[in-house]
């Protein structure tokens, strides 16, 4: 991966577009990017990570990536030209930021862009030029991901070197500098590993425990099958820790119980067989008992039987004889029933005809004087009354007529009165109308005024808000800076007082030097300074005056502490003045309390203005609506008029119809109220009239029906051979009385021959010659008996269920044991291989979990990779080691670190390195980084290298060391470029890249050593 071009647009402290040549500033291999604090050296690297990832790097992410000093209507833009895998790029990126309307006031959100293009020999025209890949954010970060093969974490590691994270690295103990490693290799599917090793102990484990379980329930379900006096299972049972077949004595001690079980089971199959015979042999004894007693007892009851029938013959013989004389006197019973019937219905048919003339009396003179009329007369005065009924119907239609005609005169008068007020309403309304259009012209006319107005106070109003927010800010600015001024004196007068005593530590050592040159000279060896191994006269320091390096370093330390946080906070209040200065600008000479009571008033201007200018829409509407309204009386007064005018000429025709059907309709009524009246009592009087005449039918009809059915019935007592319909009357029986006698007699004829049956059977009289059967006792044999095969049957049931439920259960222990066998094999494999992948298990003497075995070979290639340039940077002196060695209590091990002294030959602990010594390995151990990941990510080779910060705490040979290393990074056209405040490196690197800071914004420039 090499870059070539970055122009970032509004970005970070970049208010304007500024570009960077990689080509031409990593000409040499080697360049420089250098500026103050703050000016914008890191985000020139946020500007490549974003470009390449659409996010800044991990410790930055939380910065805002717009400018604030940039113009709002410019947008925040990334554009980056780069060669990736033999390609040449450019990615374009914007964030989502806000932006000015296009039209109105106001901001909107822009949405975040991006654009992937290639350099190609054909773009289309047969020239070359850019060709699109992709708008898409999702596409273009996997084409770029693919191409770079590492994501961003292991991106900001390896491509932009953090000196201070790998410083920390460098320190920190396994489990911090595991996550670290973590992030970078991609180790979570060996954490997968060991959760699936561990998910799958625990199922074993649950299979293996639930085997168990299942061959205790099998135990204790064996146990209550055999029963009492059972072998018992405790000496058959395995220990709980015998993980190789639990079931194989249980098996045994099934066995033992089945064969028990067979041999009771035998001797409860003999004793039902004999219980079985006895019993039979009861029953037999019980049933010829019983027989015999039943025999007895039908003789006994038939011989009584036989008495009672004899003591009902005499009645039974009268009955014989009244049935028969009323058998006889069936024939007249039909005439009788007849003549019985003629008789109600000549009577009902009496009552009838009295009740119908009483009711045609009653219903005027014309009825009373048909009331005594017989049937005759009465049908020809209904002809004539029907006559009259239908021609009163025909005159009843023109007195509906008229009565229609009446509603509708009553109709139309009533809409003639409703027009004419209609009528009358329009013309008031519209006499009135042209006063209340010129009320709201008026109205709408004050109205468009306050819109106006209400439009020069929001421009007022914004003016005032903004002057009104810079005056609090300018105000606060203020106080913040009389509360810092005091604070940067006592830090200007504290960083002097530590520069003071610094420079006269150093002139008391100088002075003390030779005093302590001859503290290091021993007898007989050379002196440092002349050579000479005698020592005749060596100098003396003082007691109170004597100054060690380490006093000296300490003070000079203090010194640039004191001198930074000087520094600092100069910064910080230079910061703020100028801050104040922008927000006075802007504030203008007003003081923030008379700004506020304008804005009150400007405010309350505002709402009465606004108020007023609410009117206009409402205003509108009204003269929008009063209009409508005009047009609508106008023509309601038009057809008012019309409709006035038809109603009148339907009134005076009705009226002329009205008065023709009005004469007609009062002769026909006669002295009735109305046609319908007279049409009505007439038809009363016609259906009494007929009713009457058919009950006179009637009552005829039934009396000639009577003396039919006398002569019937006389004829019918002489064919019985009765001399009268009065005899026959005497001795006829209801049928119902009948058939009850005919019933008895019946059951008696039927009863006596069962009896003499019954009597002539000859096992009765034999069964009755002989004694008394006796049933209690072959009752009570037969329970005892019975008794004894319940027993029987119960210890055989008992005897073959048991036999069963331990066939079943010897089924399943066989099936358990089939099955648990290799469970339990699985469980003890993956039961040691979980232990070994976790950590926990006493083969593992490291306590090193899987993951951590493989961040370890990488961490071993990681200190091999970094030994190489760290034996270069310390002058061969310190080589970095992996170190297995255990962490304490119960920490895991496998990823510690341990730098090896070749001027002492020992190992020792990497905190204990100094301060220049932990940067250049820290550096070391961020390269050899740097290069495994690289490897591991596919071996995608990286052009541009960016080192940020750490050269400070280099002396001149330790920082000449280093740069021959750097120097060797150029190797196979590798460009690097480190971000540095260090003067030395401004004369050591031609190319360098300057950040400058101002008060509208930092900018970027290429420059030389001249411009150092």
């Amino acid at each position: 991966m090499r870059l070539h071009r970055l122009t970032v647009t509004a970005f970070g402290p970049f208010a304007g577009s500024e570009t960077v040549d990689f080509d031409a500033l990593a000409a040499g291999g080697l360049f420089l990017l250098r500026g103050a604090t703050g000016a914008g050296k890191s985000s020139v690297l946020d500007a490549v990570c974003f470009a390449l990832y659409a996010e800044t790097p991990g410790a930055r992410r939380a910065n805002r990536l717009r400018s604030d000093h940039a113009d709002p209507k410019r947008l925040t833009s990334i554009e980056l030209e780069l060669t990736l895998g033999g390609r040449r790029l450019q990615i374009t990126r914007l964030p989502e930021q806000r932006r000015p309307k296009k039209v109105g006031t106001g901001t909107t959100v822009e949405r975040a862009q991006t654009l992937l293009r290639e350099w190609v020999a054909d773009a289309g025209d047969g020239t070359p030029g850019w060709r699109g890949l992709s708008k898409s954010h999702q596409e273009a970060g996997e084409e770029i991901h693919r191409l770079i093969g590492m994501n961003r974490e292991q991106f900001c590691q390896v491509v932009l070197l953090p000196q201070g994270d790998f410083a920390r690295f460098l320190k920190a103990d396994s489990e911090e500098r595991g996550k670290l490693l973590r992030r970078l290799f991609d180790t979570e599917r060996f954490q997968h590993v060991e959760a699936w090793l561990a998910e799958q102990r625990r199922g074993q484990e649950t299979a293996v425990q639930s085997g168990r379980r299942r061959l205790r329930d099998l135990v204790s379900k064996a146990e209550q099958a055999a029963g009492p006096g059972a072998e018992p299972a405790g000496d058959w049972m395995p220990a709980e820790e015998d993980d190789t077949a639990p079931a194989a004595g249980v098996l045994g001690w099934a066995a033992v119980l089945r064969s028990d079980a067979a041999e009771r089971l035998t001797v409860a199959e003999a004793a039902l067989a004999s219980a079985e015979a006895a019993q039979r042999t009861s029953q037999e004894h019980r049933a010829a008992a019983e027989e015999l007693a039943g025999r007895q007892r039908r003789h006994r009851e038939a011989r009584d039987r036989a008495e009672r029938l004899a003591g009902f013959e005499a009645a039974a013989a009268a009955d014989r004889r009244r049935l028969a004389a009323a058998q006889d006197a069936v024939g007249v019973e039909s005439a009788l029933r007849l003549r019985e019937s003629a008789t109600e219905a000549l009577r009902r048919s009496r009552q009838a005809e009295l009740r119908y003339r009483e009711a045609l009396s009653g219903t005027g003179d014309e009825g009373r004087g048909l009331a005594g009329a017989d049937a005759a007369g009465l049908a020809e005065a209904e002809l004539r009354l029907r006559a009259e009924v239908v021609r009163l119907e025909a005159v009843r239609a023109e007195e509906r007529r008229c009565a229609e005609l009446a509603r509708e005169q009553r109709f139309l008068t009533d809409e003639q009165r409703s027009v004419e007020e209609r009528a009358e309403e329009a013309e008031d309304w519209l006499a009135e109308f042209e006063g209340e259009l010129g009320r709201l012209e008026q109205q709408h006319a004050e109205a468009r005024a306050a819109t106006d107005q209400v439009e020069q106070l929001d421009e007022r109003r914004t003016e005032l808000a903004f002057r009104l927010s810079a005056a609090r800010e300018r105000d606060g600015l203020r106080a913040e800076i009389a509360t810092a001024e005091p604070r940067v004196a006592d830090l200007r007068t504290i960083a002097l007082d530590a520069r003071e005593y610094s420079l006269d530590l150093r002139d008391r050592r100088l002075h003390g030097m030779a005093a302590e040159l001859a503290e290091q000279l021993r007898a007989g060896e050379a002196c440092r300074v002349c050579g000479s191994p005698e020592h005749p006269a060596p100098a003396e320091a003082a007691p109170d005056s004597r100054v060690g390096a380490e006093d000296e370093e300490r003070a000079r330390r203090a010194q640039a502490d004191a001198e930074r946080v000087w520094s600092e906070a100069e910064q910080a209040l230079t910061a703020l003045r100028v801050r104040e200065a922008t927000a006075a600008g802007a504030a203008g000479p007003d003081a923030a309390d008379a700004l506020t009571q304008l804005l009150s008033a400007l405010e309350r201007e505002h709402h009465e203005a606004r108020h007023a200018a609410e009117a206009l829409g409402r205003v509108e509407r009204e003269i929008a609506r009063l209009s409508q309204d005009r047009a609508r009386r106008v023509e309601e007064l038009r057809e008012a008029k019309e409709r006035a005018a038809v109603l009148s000429d339907r009134l005076l025709a009705l009226s002329a119809e009205r008065r023709t059907l009005a004469g007609r309709v009062a002769a026909a009524r006669g002295e009735a109220a109305s046609v319908a009246d007279r049409a009505a009592a007439l038809a009363r009087l016609t259906e009494a009239v007929a009713a009457t005449a058919t009950a006179a039918r009637a009552r005829a009809d039934a009396s000639a029906r009577l003396d039919g059915t006398e002569e019937e019935l006389r004829e019918a007592a002489a064919t019985a051979g009765f001399p009268d319909s009065a005899a026959a009357l005497a001795v006829l029986l209801p049928r119902e009385e009948r058939e009850r006698l005919e019933a008895r007699l019946e059951r008696h004829r039927a009863e006596t021959s069962a009896v003499r049956r019954e009597l002539a059977l000859p096992e009765l009289a034999e069964a009755a010659d002989r004694p008394p059967a006796d049933l209690p006792a072959v009752a009570a044999a037969l329970g005892a008996a019975t008794e004894r095969l319940g027993r029987a049957h119960a210890d055989h049931a008992a005897a073959r269920e048991r036999c069963g439920a331990l066939a079943v259960i010897g089924r399943q222990l066989t099936g358990l044991a089939d099955e648990l066998a290799p469970a339990l094999d699985k469980y003890g494999r993956i039961n040691r291989l979980a232990a070994l992948a976790a950590g926990t298990s006493t083969e593992n003497r490291l306590r090193m979990r899987l993951e951590s075995y493989v961040l370890a070979a990488r961490l071993e290639q990681v200190a091999a990779a970094a030994s190489d340039r760290l034996v270069r940077m310390s002058g061969g002196r310190y080589t970095l080691i992996h170190s297995d060695d255990r962490g304490t209590g119960t920490k895991r091990s496998g990823l510690a670190l341990r730098v090896v002294d070749a001027w002492t030959g020992t190992e020792r602990d990497t905190a204990t390195l100094s301060g220049g010594e932990s940067f250049f390995a820290s550096l070391s151990l961020a390269l050899g980084l740097a290069d495994v990941v690289t490897d591991e990510a596919g071996g995608m080779p990286l052009d541009t290298l960016f080192i940020d910060e750490g050269f400070g705490t280099l002396d001149e040979q330790s920082l000449e060391e280093v740069m021959d290393v750097l120097d060797g990074l150029r190797e196979r056209d590798r460009a690097v470029g480190i971000v540095s405040h260090v003067a030395d490196l401004r004369s050591r690197i031609p190319a360098q890249l300057l950040v400058r800071k101002g008060r509208h914004g930092s900018t970027l420039a290429l420059a030389g050593r001249e411009d150092a």
